[in-house]
């Protein structure tokens, strides 16, 4: 990832979500406003969202606090997810046997930038 000096970002790790289910919804907010990814994500009946938009309210915190931009003029520059390290877990089975259970986790990387110098 090649990182522009006005490009602020916010990564969550270690999430208990597959990275597949996850990458649904950042499809869906890539390009997107602030205020318009906020209001998909609220209204999205997908679990995935609620980690989705708090990486992306602490993205947004970051350009405010930290750049002095405002929230109403960022736009989602980048959005992606990398899988992260897989739990093994194993469900007793008959006879003395173990079912192996993987549960997944990801990392999701946003990026927002200013809309106005993006023009």
């Amino acid at each position: 990832m090649i990182k522009q000096k006005n490009e602020i970002i916010a990564i969550g790790k270690y999430l208990r979500l597959s990275p597949i289910k996850a990458s649904r919804v950042l499809n869906q907010i890539r390009g997107k406003t602030y205020q318009d990814a906020i209001i998909m994500l609220q209204f999205m009946p997908y679990r995935a969202c609620i980690n989705v938009k708090k990486i992306l309210e602490s993205a947004a915190s970051n350009a405010e606090h930290n750049h002095g931009l405002q929230k109403t003029q960022l736009i989602i520059k980048q959005a992606y997810v990398n899988q992260g390290p897989t739990m093994k877990r194993f469900q007793p089975r008959a006879q003395g046997r173990a079912f192996p259970i993987h549960k997944p986790t990801c990392h999701i990387t946003l990026s927002v930038i200013n809309q106005i110098e993006n023009n």
